[in-house]
């Protein structure tokens, strides 16, 4: 566990409600509970909210930073209807959780979602009366081609298993070698948080195969930019250089529309940018601090 300059990073749980009942949703807080300045960090389709670790004890002084683990992923339940993974669900436990962590009390939210979450936060900053008051896009846009769909429709909710952990670390290297240049360290981070050990000693991911439901059959371009037009405001975007998730054209489109967003664009990177460097977490600092 990162040492957390406020003390231990703290974990909690709030409660989601499904077509079938009441789902718990993990989430881990970092810096001082009484900020006004919240941002809420929320990963892509198989990771968890233990990707930000490192985003968000740069950020803890500054910001009280919430990173939840969706349903279905990290240490949240599974959900009992699978038919229910999907976008509505999603937003209705996020409303959940910002009635929890702004305890009705006045709260400036920032949201920062990697690529699914980027995706989710499109979303809900288009609605009326959106609660984020500003807006970064990691690696995701009006745009999510088939072809990236199709990608992605190869691996999620596959779940094999392998026999170490060092194997597993050895699979997520692979698959995930779009993420760019990181450390041992950071790929060892990502394997352990994002990993399960199974009762016959084998290990694998740690989320439901059934959240690969939504990726079988036809599949097609996802277009949000009518709630893209919707959104007011401030909004960054961050896209990997050889992002084929977010397409560059896409991305340029999305600064002349809508919030008319800043675009920062990371060299040697695909999907997504993991925010674990020096650089990458300036550029998010500086745009949310409004530097």
């Amino acid at each position: 566990m990162i040492a957390n300059r406020h003390g231990k990073m703290r974990a909690a749980d709030v409660l989601g409600l499904s077509s079938v009942g009441f789902h718990r949703m993990h989430y881990y807080e970092w810096g001082d509970a009484a900020n006004p300045r919240v941002l809420i960090c929320v990963h892509g389709l198989t990771r968890n909210g233990r990707d930000f670790d490192y985003l968000a004890q740069a950020l803890q002084d500054d910001f009280r930073v919430i990173c939840p683990d969706v349903a279905g992923r990290g240490q949240s339940d599974w959900l009992r209807s699978k038919s229910d993974y999907g976008y509505v669900q999603y937003l209705n436990d996020m409303t959940a959780l910002i009635a929890r962590v702004t305890d009705g009390a006045p709260r400036e939210i920032s949201w920062l979602g990697t690529s699914m979450g980027a995706l989710m936060g499109i979303l809900m900053a288009a609605l009326a009366q959106s609660p984020i008051a500003k807006l970064v896009v990691n690696d995701a846009g009006i745009l999510v081609p088939k072809i990236a769909l199709e990608r992605i429709a190869l691996y999620v909710g596959k779940d094999p298993r392998f026999p170490t952990l060092d194997a597993l670390e050895k699979h997520v290297r692979h698959v995930s070698s779009p993420f760019g240049a990181l450390t041992d360290d950071q790929w060892r981070h990502l394997t352990v948080h994002g990993a399960k050990n199974h009762e016959d000693g084998t290990w694998g991911h740690r989320y439901d195969p059934a959240i690969g439901l939504a990726f079988q059959g036809e599949l097609k371009d996802v277009d949000l930019s009518a709630q893209w037009g919707a959104i007011t405001c401030p909004t960054l975007i961050l896209r990997g250089e050889h992002s084929d998730v977010l397409p560059r054209d896409a991305a340029e489109s999305m600064t002349q529309r809508g919030p008319k967003a800043k675009l920062v664009e990371f060299p040697n990177v695909g999907h997504a940018p993991m925010l674990m460097n020096i650089e990458q977490v300036r550029v998010v600092r500086e745009f949310l601090l409004g530097r």
